[in-house]
């Protein structure tokens, strides 16, 4: 009944109108936890997403996949519980609990139904504060996260992200893997499990969102019950990432009948005066979409590929502008030339009135579609908090895009593009393709 309860609650939050105005109170804990809250009790249910600054760039040296291991274990046991038992109890109380790692934060996402918000909240509690790290889970869990290593090193595309960042950022944590490599997993200890804990997650570091059925003084109460055990501070932060990829071509070979090219350069920091320009202006240069330039360029007037994009990719401790495209080993080389002469000419030219025009009409009708789901935006609201964004950020956005002018939109794509600094990484067989070209 309690799962048919939930089904019939998400059933009903797939349907709701697109929720373009979202009142968001600031609620402060007694125990001094901040949060952002969208009360919303339609239904009785609930979404809180936590997460703790850092991740998996706090793994030691020589350690490198600890943070990824040990949140994947978190859910494999905890006080009394071994796996099955949490879920097991999980699925009695039809609720999710999810847990996850990135190299700049881990993430804690938990959804429950009104009427069981307290023993979802203690099973939640036992699990962040009291984790077993059991030796059968972890050498259970390790080859699972070895069997995506190994996935990784035969798919194109994860070669190319791998060679690219390694180039990109050199020793910086940014410049390996999150989940490691087969040599430092196999190495991790149930000792360095404890140990990536407690760098990772603590008091100093946390942001939380919530939404649904649930009031502010409801909201302080679950927060200090889960967060208040925890260790007051963790690991240092990780340094900043300094850029350092050259400029020019990277060829990795390898078997596979389409050629994989990752491309792009340094890129521009979240909390840049120009960053929101800079996203409104790669709008229209890579966005996914067949109008932007490089679809138009390389796809529908060349076809040259199936798809091309390019993106902004900020992190707390460095930023890229990267892309992807995959095209026939004997058109690689034509593919990077087009890619060449647009990356250039959109550092050159700018966009036109028409493009910028089109690119707000989009991006301001698309963005109420994103609140979706209870879930969704409280995700939404901690990667906010994180960017260091308003309370009102929401409320504002709409008018943030509609005052980018042409004049700005060209400045800045003079600045971010930067064709003397592309450099491309090119996985699979490109004929006539050289190394540095």
């Amino acid at each position: 009944m309690i799962r048919f309860v939930l089904a019939a609650a998400l059933s009903v939050l797939a349907i709701l109108p697109a929720r373009a105005a979202v009142e968001i109170q600031e609620v402060t804990t007694p125990g001094g936890f901040t949060a952002w809250l969208v009360e919303e009790n339609s239904i009785p249910f609930a979404a809180i997403e936590i997460r703790f600054m850092g991740g998996a760039s706090l793994d030691p040296e020589g350690k490198r996949g600890a943070v990824n291991l040990m949140m994947a274990l978190l859910e494999e046991g905890s006080g009394d519980m071994d796996a099955q038992a949490f879920a097991e109890a999980r699925e009695e109380l039809a609720t999710t609990i999810r847990f996850d790692s990135s190299d700049d934060d881990v993430s804690v996402s938990l959804r429950f139904l009104t009427e069981n918000r307290d023993a979802s909240v203690d099973l939640l509690t036992q699990a962040l504060t009291e984790p077993s790290f059991d030796q059968d889970a972890l050498d259970r869990v390790r080859e699972q996260v070895l069997s995506g290593i190994r996935s990784n090193q035969t798919d194109p595309s994860a070669i190319a992200r791998e060679t690219f960042y390694r180039l990109a950022w050199g020793d910086h944590p940014y410049g390996s893997r999150s989940d490691g490599t087969t040599e430092s997993v196999m190495s991790l200890t149930r000792d360095d499990m404890f140990d990536a804990h407690a760098r990772t997650i603590s008091k100093d570091r946390v942001f939380v969102g919530a939404v649904g059925n649930i009031n502010a003084d409801e909201l302080a109460m679950v927060l200090d019950r889960i967060l208040g055990e925890l260790p007051e501070t963790g690991a240092p932060q990780a340094p900043d990432g300094t850029y350092q990829a050259p400029v020019g071509i990277t060829t990795v070979p390898f078997e596979t009948p389409q050629s994989v090219a990752l491309f792009g350069h340094e890129g521009i920091a979240r909390d840049d005066p120009d960053f929101f320009t800079a996203f409104v202006v790669n709008e229209i240069f890579g966005s996914a979409g067949f109008e932007s330039r490089l679809m138009q360029e390389i796809r529908v007037k060349r076809g040259l590929t199936y798809g091309i994009g390019a993106y902004l990719a900020p992190r707390d401790r460095g930023a890229l502008i990267l892309g992807q495209v995959a095209t026939a080993g004997e058109r690689m080389t034509e593919t990077i030339e087009a890619l060449r002469a647009e990356w250039a000419r959109i550092a050159e030219e700018g966009v036109t009135e028409e493009e910028l025009e089109a690119a707000k009409t989009y991006l301001t009708g698309a963005y109420p579609l994103r609140f979706d789901g209870n879930a969704t935006i409280a995700r939404i609201m901690v990667g906010m908090q994180m960017d260091g964004l308003p309370i009102d950020y929401i409320a504002t956005r709409n008018d943030n895009v509609n005052a980018v002018t042409l004049e700005e939109a060209r400045r800045v794509a003079a600045r971010i593009y930067r064709p003397e600094d592309l450099h491309i990484v090119v996985v699979g067989a490109p004929e006539g393709l050289e190394p540095g070209n």
